[in-house]
């Protein structure tokens, strides 16, 4: 809550819950990408509840704290989650046609154009944060691309690539959380010497 006395915020950082559901929701999807094992419940369930339905809940909480950036992100990524399930779901409930391979392709080039432009937006936050935004254009990248080949191949790479992706946010999250614990620097982040702010977390001015 708000200290309206003193103006101080005293709400936690939502950042972190926000980082590690789509972080280990992104690795365990790149690990059937890389061909590790098969698409089952288990990537589905992680996709409806901590990718989808947990990362909407922290950009809701960005929102109460008046970061356009972070409400954005994990609004929309969390939105993403639930958006992939259903395209995968819903032709085996037999309530839509599967999406075609040039359909795919196009669904994850904008989700590339968006990431795009929020990578943008992480030039004025801190290393870490820039490292998942330029990894995940990448891997909406070799996605896209892949589904208009039929690339194997491709696929697979963009597997791999998607577990460094999203070990970046799992580390990004870690980093936030034993920091404020520890009230010191534990896991850097790469902070802008102009920039003091926490990722994900004020507003980028």
């Amino acid at each position: 809550m708000k200290d309206h006395a003193t103006g101080h915020d005293h709400t936690a950082n939502p950042a972190p819950l926000g980082l590690l559901g789509f972080g280990m929701t992104t690795v365990l999807l790149n690990l059937h990408n890389a061909g590790i094992f098969e698409l089952g419940s288990m990537i589905l369930a992680m996709g409806i509840f901590y990718g989808g339905i947990c990362q909407v809940c922290a950009g809701l909480m960005e929102w109460k704290k008046g970061n356009t950036f972070g409400t954005v992100a994990f609004t929309s990524y969390g939105f993403f989650w639930l958006s992939l399930v259903a395209l995968i779901v819903l032709p085996k409930m037999g309530l839509a046609a599967p999406t075609s391979a040039g359909g795919m392709a196009a669904y994850l080039a904008m989700w590339g154009l968006l990431t795009l432009v929020l990578f943008v937006g992480t030039l004025r936050l801190n290393r870490a944060t820039q490292v998942i935004f330029a990894s995940l254009v990448v891997l909406f990248g070799l996605l896209a691309v892949a589904d208009a080949t039929g690339s194997e191949s491709l696929k697979v790479l963009a597997g791999w690539e998607g577990i460094f992706c999203g070990a970046a946010a799992i580390y990004a999250a870690a980093a936030q959380i034993l920091n404020e614990i520890y009230g010191r620097s534990v896991l850097p982040l790469g902070e802008l010497a102009r920039n003091k702010v926490v990722p994900l977390h004020c507003k980028a001015a």
